[in-house]
């Protein structure tokens, strides 16, 4: 494995993506669906980073276009109590200007089936080192499986804590 550095900050420490249920995995997951229509859902959930690897294009060098960052988060309930989920996604850095972004594509393993995340972060890199805290994003929901596999909608995430992020997840069917 080479070396890791202070490169661009996965924003799968959600994951992360990332995080939505259907009407019967809410209950059984302990999250909080809100409805505000037939089909619509906010759910909130609690994300804590257990593993991250970066992979850097320069080892030892600055960010560069293309480093990449590996994460795995555990997902919480909205009171952060009962584990409910996991997430598993990858990072690549496609800007180093201007605060740098990355491109990145998380799957949440939740009761019922898994869910994709996909987005751009922006903002992650201050003068060259990662941002601290990692920036909020808002990531779109490309599909699922099981009791997800028509799901839509999007995905905001902001950091609470060191390695913790609050994921809203607004889901349309």
């Amino acid at each position: 494995m080479r070396p890791i550095r202070a490169a661009c900050l996965g924003t799968a420490t959600a994951l992360v993506t990332l995080l939505a249920c259907a009407p019967g995995a809410a209950a059984a997951t302990h999250t909080d669906a809100v409805h505000a229509k037939s089909g619509h859902h906010v759910i909130t959930l609690i994300g804590h980073l257990v593993q991250q690897s970066r992979f850097p294009v320069n080892p030892g060098g600055g960010p560069a276009q293309g480093d990449r960052t590996v994460v795995r988060s555990l997902l919480f309930d909205k009171d952060d109590k009962f584990q409910v989920g996991e997430t598993d996604g990858t990072c690549t850095t496609t800007t180093v200007e201007n605060g740098g972004a990355e491109e990145c594509v998380v799957t949440y393993k939740l009761p019922g089936g898994q869910l994709s995340v996909q987005g751009l972060v922006f903002g992650i890199l201050t003068g060259g080192l990662p941002t601290i805290p990692p920036p909020s994003f808002d990531n779109a929901i490309t599909g699922g499986t099981g009791d997800f596999r028509e799901a839509r909608g999007q995905v905001h995430a902001d950091t609470i804590g060191t390695g913790k992020r609050r994921f809203t997840i607004d889901l349309h069917r």
